[in-house]
């Protein structure tokens, strides 16, 4: 399959999670194999941070890219979209520290992705092929990568609350053609899931200074009564926002390899751990990561 960027320029506009910072973002094309990466316009060198697992500063509830003393935060759902709809190469353009939330899902980028389309490159995309698992584990929380004949996200979450409970989602990806961006599984089974959190933990976050621009328009709230605003959009949906996290994550190495990725009660730290281990390991340096 060949390398693909965007057919024309996306942008919106909104509030980041934690900072409660409103900030502009474009994402623009960007040349064959350039990757994606981002670009802070509101600092006068422009300073470029590439989305990659080299540049991660910080997986606090988040995952914020780093580079000298310029900070992106909150990546992982516009990195998730990108990826997930097939975009390898993509220059984003933000003039502020986070990435707006939105509605808190992909759902409202990818619509964008589909509305200017793709374009196909002139070099491929080189999939690399995982010969042997590799896995990081806190307590009973893990993430692996195995190898699978396809590439695979499976994700499981266990909580108290019984509106959340124990639940899984698998989702396996099939890119459709450039034309066809609004059909593929990404848009159709994960883009739309929303984050989500505890009633009982947001003042406790909020005194940690996070979570200043979340509220009930852009996050799922659970209590021991049950959801604060409801209805969901999938019974599941808190499992499949957590695979949107995994996807966003995992987007840092450029390209999946081919595995099945599995995780149960993971975090970004986790995350980034296990695509810090795929880069170091000896199969990745010899398949092309």
């Amino acid at each position: 399959m060949s390398q693909h960027t965007l057919a024309a320029e996306i942008n919106q506009s909104g509030v980041g999670l934690h900072s409660g910072t409103t900030t502009h973002v474009r994402v623009l094309p960007a040349a064959v194999g350039q990757g994606r990466c981002f670009v802070r316009v509101d600092i006068p060198s422009q300073p470029i941070i590439p989305a990659r697992v080299e540049a991660v500063s910080q997986t606090v509830l988040s995952t914020q890219l780093g580079k000298g003393k310029a900070d992106v935060r909150t990546v992982e759902h516009l990195l998730a979209a990108l990826a997930g709809c097939g975009v390898d190469n993509a220059r984003i353009e933000i003039d502020g520290p986070e990435v707006p939330l939105l509605d808190g899902s992909a759902q409202l980028w990818v619509e964008a992705i589909a509305a200017v389309g793709l374009v196909s490159q002139s070099e491929p995309r080189v999939v690399p092929q995982l010969s042997e698992p590799i896995w990081v584990y806190r307590g009973d929380a893990f993430v692996a990568a195995l190898p699978a004949p396809e590439t695979r996200f499976t994700y499981g979450i266990d909580f108290e609350l019984s509106a959340i409970g124990n639940q899984w989602h698998s989702w396996l990806p099939m890119f459709l053609s450039p034309e066809e961006v609004e059909l593929s599984s990404f848009a159709q089974e994960i883009a739309p899931a929303r984050t989500f959190g505890l009633a009982t933990q947001i003042d406790q976050l909020r005194q940690q200074g996070l979570i200043k621009g979340g509220s009930l328009d852009n996050a799922l709230v659970c209590g021991p009564e049950g959801w604060l605003n409801p209805p969901l959009r999938f019974p599941n949906e808190p499992a499949r926002h957590k695979i949107l996290d995994l996807v966003g994550d995992l987007s840092l190495l450029g390209t999946f390899p081919t595995a099945h990725f599995l995780a149960y009660k993971a975090s970004h730290n986790l995350h980034i751990q296990l695509a810090q281990r795929i880069l170091d390991s000896k199969f990745s340096s010899l398949n092309g990561l």
